[in-house]
């Protein structure tokens, strides 16, 4: 019987000492995304069943099922990154609006949109070169479903099947780079973090939203985790309240746990198959590890089973849900089980708690989300 991954962060009081000293506020981001088309803050949504079960005051799940007309919450990084990239490719600073950057895209040097992915970051970009009128080219690892591909090649991209895993994937796509092409990588290795850094600042779009649905700052927030991106904007938003943190990973790929429990990066093996293919990482973002390791209350491992558990509870309150999705309300209850962990994580009776749900299930819902087709069904990508 395998352990499940659990570990929790440094003291509070020890976190200021070691976080990076300045950290984009995404403001900026944030009124960008609000000239695009469709933007509308995704639902935040009460799920009494669970602030019942864990003796809370209130769970609330941010349903990023819908985001800007794709399932889930990648283009809000994507949109901003290629922002940043393409306006410091023409030496000017980022577009305050959608249209003022189609225009600086269609006037400038020409250029190519570049990435990796295995599924939403990659249809994301695509999306985004569409709206400004740039190819776009999309590596993608081996194995990946073909309405996954069909979804990426109806917003026009080229998609190189690679024949290799993710990782291998991300380095064809880097050495590719020529002087048309921009590199919009949402992973950060030595050398690349300018780019991943703004997908980060993207994010906190998210969860400025949550603040105002919510009426401030929630007591915990659990973040479905693979490299450690999503995790390190949430971090990066809530590093000067009381907010704990809770990262949730897949059992078998449970680096960022692996990481905090060790006090440095940890590679673990990913081999073994899980339904949260989007969080299936074994190694930490070099650009997100300092953040995590300073600031991170807790991180913890669930099973492909406790992610479905958890979506069918998210179901039964009109949340589509995908498996990773779901992983946060699976790490919240495999918490309660865990010694220590309550006291860690301030899940008393007073305690207010919002759940990430970073994807939709492909699942047609009423009232909206992905509409189950292959051009609009859900894909999995590292966050």
């Amino acid at each position: 019987m395998t352990l499940r991954p659990f570990a929790i962060g440094p003291r509070r009081d020890a976190a200021p000492t070691l976080m990076p000293a300045a950290i984009p506020s995404g403001a900026d981001a944030r009124a960008f995304h609000r000239s695009m088309p469709g933007y509308a803050r995704t639902p935040l949504v009460p799920v009494p069943e669970l602030a019942a079960r864990w003796n809370v005051t209130s769970v609330h799940v941010k349903d990023e099922s819908a985001r800007l007309g794709l399932p889930a919450f990648k283009i809000l990084g994507a949109s901003w990154a290629e922002n940043r990239a393409l306006s410091a490719r023409s030496a000017a600073p980022p577009c305050a609006t959608l249209a003022e950057l189609a225009e600086l895209a269609s006037s400038g040097t020409p250029a190519t949109l570049v990435t990796a992915t295995d599924g939403n970051h990659g249809r994301a970009l695509a999306r985004m070169a569409r709206l400004l009128g740039l190819p776009a080219r999309i590596y993608v690892p081996d194995g990946l479903p073909e309405s996954t591909v069909a979804a990426i090649e109806s917003e026009g991209a080229t998609v190189l099947d690679t024949d290799e895993i993710y990782d291998a994937a991300v380095v064809l796509a880097a050495q590719s780079i020529s002087d048309d092409d921009v590199l919009i990588q949402d992973t950060s290795w030595p050398g690349y973090q300018g780019v991943p850094g703004w997908i980060v600042d993207g994010y906190a779009t998210m969860f400025a939203e949550i603040d105002e649905q919510a009426g401030g700052t929630p007591a915990m927030i659990a973040v479905p985790t693979g490299v450690g991106s999503l995790l390190q904007a949430a971090l990066q938003h809530y590093r000067q309240s009381p907010t704990r943190v809770l990262a949730v990973e897949p059992v078998t790929a449970a680096c960022v746990t692996a990481s905090l429990a060790a006090g440095k990066p940890v590679t673990v093996d990913t081999s073994a198959f899980t339904t949260m293919a989007g969080l299936n990482c074994g190694t930490v973002s070099t650009l997100a590890w300092p953040l995590i390791r300073a600031r991170l209350d807790a991180g913890i491992g669930v099973t492909d089973g406790e992610s479905a558990w958890a979506a069918a509870i998210l179901r039964n309150a009109g949340v589509d849900s995908g498996p990773c999705g779901a992983a946060s309300a699976a790490g919240v209850e495999a918490a309660r089980g865990v010694p220590g962990a309550i006291e860690a994580l301030g899940l008393d009776a007073s305690a207010r708690l919002v759940l990430l749900s970073t994807e939709g299930s492909g699942t047609p819902q009423a009232g909206g989300g992905a509409s189950g087709t292959a051009a609009n069904s859900v894909i999995s990508d590292r966050s």
